[in-house]
């Protein structure tokens, strides 16, 4: 029982937390960063600067968590039943990246 109520728990929070969430996040972060680099440039220097900054390519991410993982199967599997589901789960989380 503790089993099926901890991958409920999981599934739950999959549907909770959104892709957008963490696009969002990201882009705030590349903000913030950009405008700490910035430091006291001003004017068409600074929109300059900030501009090339945000359209850099991010750095390469880190692999995905266990839980991103699942998050990430969890919604990719909507719609499958049964043993189906199980199979894609299967796959999807023991696929590396």
């Amino acid at each position: 029982m503790k089993i099926q109520t901890a991958l409920a728990a999981l599934v739950l929070g999959g549907l909770i937390a959104s892709p957008a969430a963490f696009a969002d996040n990201s882009q705030q972060s590349k903000m913030t960063a950009c405008n700490q680099q910035a430091g006291d440039k001003k004017g068409d220097e600074r929109k300059a600067f900030m501009k090339n900054c945000l359209s850099a390519a991010a750095p390469a991410s880190a692999p995905m968590t266990q839980q991103q993982k699942m998050t990430a199967c969890n919604q990719q599997a909507a719609g499958k039943k049964g043993d189906d589901r199980k199979a894609f789960m299967k796959d999807c989380l023991s696929n590396k990246g």
